[in-house]
């Protein structure tokens, strides 16, 4: 189910108070804070100051002095340093940062990122010959390395030695080099731990200078806020005053490659801003990494020749373009494949694997397969020669700890809370399936979460309340942009906007009127109706049309307004929990099976009009229930669609096909399975 749990935040409007007088801060911004102060864990002066300074020692983090002694000894001896790095944003920032910082500094440094397809992620032994064979001395990996045990030893049989510098989480065993700088050892005193590869790697920097970090941060943030908000890390602490002053230098003064970025990203003559690097540039350096090379993207950052940027910088954008092609159709592909396959469809983590699928594209995948679904997603392409995936999760899930637990059926692994990757023996898929989802059933698994920062009426939605809005930039992880809740309102018209790509919906409550955009939702795919009350999630954000600024109102979360949330989300896990095998009570048997009316009134509810995006919520808004029957409403469908009553198309819209077969569900293998369970 991709049903998520409606959380709003509750603001101290009397200490929004104080601060906003107290601070000259705008009132909203004020409440807002408020409703987040226990998850930002930072004073109200430096969450506001546009020139915090930074307060983190460099040196509090384990082994960086260390690390700093080591690359001193090697730009004073003229070693030859390469700068080991990785495909993602963070990892081309993090090694066009410290490259950058070396040859600055007269250092004889040289630059390797792998390539994703052939190589994989971080060190590896071919990698290595290679380094030891054009001459390096000293290894330094940014934004990887940590996991890297054996090709780490391997390095050093060849006669080098390695520093590394990453920030992904630590396994049992540290790699025995120079120095391994990672906030998330257990044994590192640092004070904030939710740093990106870049943020570390230029922690190193400050730390090679003996420097605070407060002149070298006017050099290097734009990369800094790139690699920060494309590795989705904490924009809390010491990443918040990064962000927020590297932003400020991209808006006021961009490098060359990032303004050619900028340019042909289409978003030259717009404000710049944290979503402007998230949803515009992040996904363009990534694109390099996923499509091509992230050598080119390095080169962008690094480039100082327009001419020469410009043409780069057209090449990513190409590269964007072809991965956003290529997402679709891998996308569409795993859809289709859910769909077909009810095992896979109501598991709680969702596995599904593909031949040849692009490996640049399949976490992509994995997080729009989250963001549906709304559970735990994991997308696995295999070829001839190998299989590997990655793994997305929601809010209170460890993908991390899930794959960890089933460990011995995978080649490697690696990666965070929220998202990993695995390699894994194709024969072995099926049982990887089964056995993380015999973990996820141990686990009282989550929904997934919308949050509201404070409920607005229709009629307040304005310019005026963009200002307190932007006071609250840069937004990312833990400080997201603004949720606000638009609770009640009527659905009067739904147009398709795009070639049906997108959705224009106008709602309307107490005389007040206004148009709403969902992004990504095709009207074809749309589950709602003309005349439904709905709940609405939305951002604002400021447009100019036709030369004037309004206010662009875009849905994050829609549900209905008549149901009752607390039933709704009873339900779903009641036939989660049936579908996981867990064991049942016997009132919970009875919420599941579907009395003969139930069973007709769902028929007759379909074949007269089919359910869009198989939202079940719709069940209950047509057959006036407030959720109580969802249980049996889903079980219904699952039985019928298993007997051939009802179909689904691939717009995942669930339909009665033209000559239904006459069967009887009792003979369904759900119903057999809900009669057979032992309470």
């Amino acid at each position: 189910m991709k049903r998520k749990k409606w959380i709003v935040s509750k603001g101290d409007k009397e200490k929004a108070a104080v601060i906003s007088q107290e601070y000259g801060i705008d009132p909203l911004a004020a409440l807002i804070f408020t409703s987040r102060i226990s998850d930002l864990s930072e004073d109200t002066y430096s969450f506001f100051d546009e020139y915090a300074e930074l307060t983190l020692d460099p040196l509090s983090i384990k082994d960086m002095d260390k690390a700093a002694q080591r690359v001193n000894a090697a730009i004073d001896s003229f070693e030859k340093i390469c700068v080991f790095g990785d495909y993602d944003a963070d990892g081309v920032t993090s090694t066009a940062l410290l490259f950058s910082f070396l040859e600055s500094r007269g250092a004889n440094v040289i630059r390797y990122i792998p390539d994703r397809i052939t190589e994989g992620y971080g060190l590896n032994i071919p990698a290595v010959e290679k380094l030891r064979d054009e001459g390096v001395n000293l290894i330094v990996t940014v934004d990887n390395g940590v996991s890297a045990i054996e090709e780490i030893e391997f390095a050093y049989k060849c006669g080098m030695q390695v520093v590394v510098t990453d920030h992904h989480k630590v396994g049992d065993t540290l790699p025995v080099c120079e120095a391994v700088v990672d906030p998330h050892r257990p044994d590192c005193p640092s004070a904030f731990k939710e740093m990106s590869g870049v943020g570390v790697a230029f922690k190193l920097c400050c730390a090679i200078d003996g420097d605070s970090g407060d002149e070298l941060l006017e050099e290097y943030g734009e990369y800094i806020a790139l690699g920060t908000i494309g590795d989705v890390v904490s924009l809390t602490g010491e990443n918040r005053v990064m962000v927020r002053r590297g932003i400020r230098q991209i808006s006021e003064n961009p490098g060359i490659g990032i303004a050619a970025l900028i340019n042909a990203a289409g978003i030259g003559n717009k404000p710049f801003n944290s979503s402007s690097a998230a949803f515009a540039l992040c996904p363009r350096l990534n694109a390099a990494g996923r499509m091509s090379s992230a050598d080119k993207a390095v080169d962008l950052l690094l480039c100082d020749d327009i001419d020469k940027a410009d043409e780069i910088a057209a090449e990513i954008n190409q590269m964007n373009i072809n991965r956003q092609r290529t997402e679709n159709e891998i996308f569409g592909s795993a859809l289709q494949i859910i769909a077909e396959n009810p095992d896979i469809r109501n598991s709680e983590i969702i596995v599904v694997d593909g031949e040849n699928w692009h490996q640049g594209v399949v976490g992509i995948v994995a997080a729009k397969l989250t963001e549906r679904f709304g559970r735990p997603c994991v997308v696995i392409s295999s070829d001839d020669k190998e299989s590997r995936g990655s793994c997305r999760s929601i809010e209170g899930f460890s993908i991390y700890d899930a794959i960890e637990s089933v460990s011995d059926c995978l080649t490697h692994f690696g990666g965070h809370t929220l998202a990993a990757g695995i390699g894994i023996k194709k024969e072995r898929i099926p049982e990887f399936r089964r056995r993380i989802n015999e973990y996820a059933s141990t686990k009282q698994m989550p929904f997934a979460v919308q949050r509201i920062d404070c409920k607005i009426n229709l009629s307040s939605v304005s310019l005026a309340l963009l200002p307190g809005i932007a006071a609250l930039e840069p937004f990312g992880a833990s400080n997201p942009q603004p949720c606000f809740g638009l609770f009640g309102v009527v659905i009067d018209d739904i147009t398709p906007v795009s070639d049906g790509k997108h959705t224009r919906l106008t709602v309307s409550k107490n005389g007040a009127r206004n148009g709403v955009m969902l992004f990504g939702t095709a009207e074809k795919s749309f589950p709602y109706e003309i005349g439904d009350t709905v709940d609405l999630a939305v951002n604002l954000e400021k447009n100019i049309f036709n030369g004037e600024a309004v206010v662009s109102v875009c849905v994050r979360g829609i549900r209905p307004s008549v149901t009752d949330e607390d039933k709704v989300l009873n339900s779903i896990s009641l036939y989660e929990k049936f579908s996981g095998n867990r064991k049942l009570t016997a009132d919970e048997v009875s919420a599941l099976i579907p009395d003969r009316n139930t069973q007709i009134e769902v028929f007759r509810s379909v074949k007269e009009k089919p359910l869009k995006d198989c939202c079940y919520e719709q069940l209950c808004v047509r057959l006036n229930d407030d959720g109580s029957k969802l249980a049996s409403y889903i079980a219904t469908v699952n039985m019928m669609l298993e007997m051939g009553i009802f179909e689904l198309d691939g717009n995942n819209c669930l339909y009665v096909p033209q000559n239904p077969p006459k069967v009887n569900l009792e003979e369904s293998g759900v119903m057999k399975k809900l009669r057979s369970v032992k309470v």
